[in-house]
């Protein structure tokens, strides 16, 4: 109940003050190819329940009928307008607007695209027992999943194999977790990494650990590492069965 009035309050606030940038955002996307500045996502919510995700138009129109689902940061089908409306992350802030229906909290696992919620196993599944967030541990440390995916021959199978599995991972962790206090510091990190990645990472680092994370998970979070393919949280359930 609080962190439904919380979410409430808060994205009510944050469209009002939000206005001055996302308006103008609205007319340069739409002055750019004269189409819809908004792009009208399908996306996996709260118990597997479809709903309609409002974000700001970062690529051309149609994209989403290319077959492909990760993005990288080399994507052709990202607009010049798209590129500054990703680098500050000013897609999101219209989503603000599925938190203020009820579709999505302020913090909670990032909502997915059916095919990507298709491949969850059982273990992941627990992902969608919850609304999905605007942000969560797993936005801090990969927030650069399109600089990840750069070079990828296969963004869609990197994704999966690189991102997915600590991606899954961190989203569990937070439900297990969650907190008013934990989002409030989620939210703080978030603002935080615009300014400073580092520090965020840092902050994000004391969280896991002082909360008892797995040693594995924490590693990860750092980011100090290159990314190797791994199996997803609940995939040796699957091997078992076989």
């Amino acid at each position: 109940m609080v962190k439904r009035l919380f979410d409430i309050l808060i994205s009510l606030f944050g469209l009002i003050i939000s206005s001055p940038i996302t308006i103008p955002t609205m007319i340069a996307i739409w002055l750019q190819d004269f189409h819809h500045p908004f792009y009208i996502a399908a996306r996996v919510g709260k118990d597997g329940k479809l709903f309609k995700m409002v974000k700001l138009r970062s690529m051309v129109v149609g994209a989403d009928k290319t077959g492909v689902d990760s993005t990288s940061s080399a994507d052709s089908r990202i607009t010049a307008v798209g590129r500054f409306v990703r680098r500050y992350k000013l897609d999101e802030l219209s989503q603000l607007w599925n938190v203020l229906k009820g579709d999505m909290s302020l913090v909670g696992p990032r909502p997915q695209v059916a095919r990507d919620a298709a491949l969850y196993t059982k273990v992941e599944q627990g992902l969608l027992r919850v609304r999905p967030g605007i942000t969560d541990i797993s936005s801090i440390v990969f927030a650069d999943e399109g600089e990840i995916l750069k070079d990828s021959r296969d963004p869609d199978l990197d994704y999966n194999q690189l991102i997915r599995p600590w991606k899954s991972r961190l989203g569990l962790f937070y439900i297990e977790k969650q907190s008013f206090l934990l989002d409030i510091q989620l939210i703080w990190w978030t603002a935080m990494a615009v300014l400073s990645r580092s520090r965020s990472l840092s902050g994000i680092n004391k969280i896991l650990v002082k909360l008892d994370a797995d040693k594995q998970v924490i590693e990860v979070a750092k980011r100090e590492k290159v990314l190797t393919p791994f199996p997803p949280p609940g995939a040796d359930d699957i091997i078992k069965q076989r």
